[in-house]
């Protein structure tokens, strides 16, 4: 009844409306009560017969505001009525949102009926939390992937970044994730997917196990820029929600790449000046305020552990959101084409990946495991050419020798396929028996 009531409270007693007087490309130009309009403010445009298209306006010029529609524009015209919403852009979660999917304006797209309302409106730009009331990151947290709880270990409330090109593994990866992990609620946004691969990831890659405590944001690649915006946006405030609830929460997006080419594309049509790559200021002003929304909360309060992808352009790990991002975070995994035309997977390429929370929160009885195994594989990456053309003769040096030996079991170790979970704890004893020479290639168990 509360949440009836706000909603009730919510509605326009006078309606203020202007008027459309020009449409350029994404662009509406619209002429009226300025004073009733801000940044951020939301339209709807009398669109024909059919239903309102909502709009936002990003930016102003001269006497006109400028907003960018949330749909299409067919049926709009010159003249015809943008009124005034005064309710900000707001979503009430709920617990009953489990396993349901979602489009990027918070409705519902999995044919399961209606979206129950929760109790507190959580805007979709929410700032992240004071830096001096937030707790430091927790425990670790159990991935249930080898590869990330031994090398890379991450806590709870800690933001890791997954670095690689199209077609090397990241939404695999994600859906080992999300069914393997030890949180109590995962968070999904799928920013500008792929539409064929939506069903895809649903039923095959997350499964039912997964959708139970899981929900769903998707915006595909063909929606407008301000819905795959949206979309990122709002699966930091649903995670906020269950945040708040006292729970820890694993908020995965793929991709934070989409969302800065989203908000490029609108930072183009408003008329902002392109910088590195075309990318306009703004995208490296909203990608801290997006990023930083997640980590651990105040006193009282669950954590949000964050996997963000990055897609890098033509595997250039040095681009420009990449770089951005990468100082953002606390950690970035790198997957790499190379192993994965191997057919290792996942491709991580353990050597160039960090957990910025490593090594006090890995177990301090296995750090010296960790850190030797390391040295192996950093010695065989270093003498890798010559060993496969043949030109290292065997014993010539001690430490070679034993790269070469261990070589083929820990790449076995850090291969896994997408249906197999590995604890922690068993990460670690295997990988100490493969130091010790008591396992050979393919024994390894899960845990």
């Amino acid at each position: 009844m509360k949440a009836l009531a706000e909603q009730i409270a919510d509605i326009d007693g006078v309606e203020i409306y202007g008027r459309v007087v020009g449409v350029r490309g994404l662009m509406v130009e619209i002429a009226g009560p300025l004073y009733a309009m801000s940044v951020g403010s939301r339209l709807t445009l009398d669109g024909g017969n059919g239903p309102g298209i909502p709009c936002e306006v990003v930016g102003f010029s001269g006497e006109l505001a400028l907003a960018m529609p949330y749909g299409a524009l067919e049926g709009v015209r010159r003249g015809c009525r943008a009124v005034v919403n005064s309710s900000a852009g707001m979503v009430r979660p709920s617990d009953r949102w489990l396993g349901r999917v979602i489009n990027a304006m918070g409705e519902p797209i999995d044919g399961k009926g209606p979206l129950p309302a929760g109790p507190a409106p959580y805007s979709f730009r929410n700032s992240p939390p004071a830096a001096h009331s937030r707790q430091r990151v927790g425990s670790p947290l159990d991935l249930g992937v080898r590869a990330l709880n031994t090398f890379l270990t991450v806590c709870r409330g800690q933001r890791m970044g997954i670095f690689a090109g199209s077609g090397v593994g990241k939404s695999v990866l994600m859906s080992m994730l999300a069914k393997n992990v030890s949180a109590d609620v995962s968070v999904i946004g799928l920013i500008g997917e792929r539409g064929r691969e939506v069903q895809e990831f649903l039923q095959e890659d997350l499964g039912e196990e997964g959708m139970r405590r899981a929900v769903v944001v998707v915006s595909t690649s063909d929606e407008p820029a301000l819905m795959r915006r949206q979309a990122a946006y709002l699966t930091m405030a649903i995670a906020e929600y269950f945040r708040d609830e006292g729970k820890d929460v694993l908020a995965m997006m793929d991709s934070v790449t989409r969302f800065a080419m989203a908000q490029r594309e609108i930072g183009l049509s408003a008329g902002e000046p392109p910088t590195a790559k075309g990318y306009t200021p703004t995208v490296f002003t909203e990608l801290p305020k997006l990023l930083e929304r997640a980590g651990p909360g105040a006193a009282n309060q669950g954590t949000i552990t964050g996997i963000f992808t990055v897609l890098v352009d033509g595997d250039d790990h040095n681009e420009p959101v990449a770089d951005a991002v990468r100082g953002i975070l606390d950690g970035h995994i790198v997957m790499e084409r190379s192993i994965a035309e191997r057919g290792r997977y996942p491709a991580v390429n353990i050597l160039k990946s960090i957990s910025r929370t490593m090594p006090r929160s890995c177990d301090p009885q296995y750090l010296p495991t960790i850190m030797r195994a390391r040295q192996v594989m950093a010695t065989y990456s270093d003498m890798e050419e010559l060993i496969r053309l043949g030109a290292y003769r065997p014993g010539s040096s001690a430490d070679v020798d034993e790269a070469i030996t261990l070589h083929g079991p820990l790449e076995n170790f850090l291969g896994q396929g997408k249906n197999e979970a590995t604890s922690l704890a068993a990460g670690y004893q295997q990988l100490e028996e493969i130091l010790k020479g008591q396992q050979t290639p393919g024994q390894q168990t899960t845990g």
